[in-house]
């Protein structure tokens, strides 16, 4: 599962072509989307109350349309959340790997399309919160962040550990690159 945190997710402006009889909106690989579009598919009549997605992708990346109607996707990465309102046909969400969804509050009649960038594949879904939650802290326990202090020396490497609470989150390990402050 990718790194990713629900800042690389965002909205995506549509092409709208405008015209007396009616809109257009085009979508196409590459150019009005991120990734090639390898799977499309859509909900409808989505009951009142009811929610759907709850699961997280290993490396599928979506765009979500409200095609018609309106309705809420929530994002989460494990430590952020962001809720995006979808009510416009010319707008999407473009949601990476690695972050877990829930839709809910459908409009009556509206319709969700999912442009996904894979084929079905079992394999790919996260579909228990708590799993996911291990799965991302395991990401963190498991990254290295190279940075060599000003002033010292790359040549000999030192092991700095991060601590929230009594256990370490991660370790700096410095080999040479340039320190990023921010």
């Amino acid at each position: 599962m990718q790194s990713n945190t629900v800042y690389d997710c965002t909205i995506v402006h549509l092409d709208k072509h405008h015209h007396a009889k009616g809109n257009i909106t085009v979508v196409e690989n590459g150019i009005t989307v991120p990734f090639d579009v390898r799977r499309a598919y859509y909900l409808y009549d989505v009951p009142g109350g009811e929610s759907r997605g709850g699961h997280a992708h290993k490396e599928l990346s979506q765009l979500i349309v409200a095609a018609s109607g309106s309705f809420d996707v929530t994002l989460d990465d494990g430590n952020i959340k962001r809720t995006f309102t979808l009510n416009r046909p010319y707008q999407g969400l473009y949601i990476v790997p690695g972050i877990w969804r829930e839709l809910n509050n459908f409009s009556s009649g509206s319709v969700c399309l999912v442009l996904a960038s894979h084929p079905y594949d079992e394999h790919d879904y996260i579909r228990n919160y708590e799993e996911y939650i291990q799965l991302k802290m395991f990401e963190i326990k498991n990254t290295l962040l190279l940075t060599v202090p000003p002033g010292t020396s790359s040549s000999r490497p030192r092991r700095t550990e991060l601590f929230c609470s009594k256990e370490p989150i991660w370790t700096i390990i410095p080999i040479g690159l340039p320190t990023f402050r921010f």
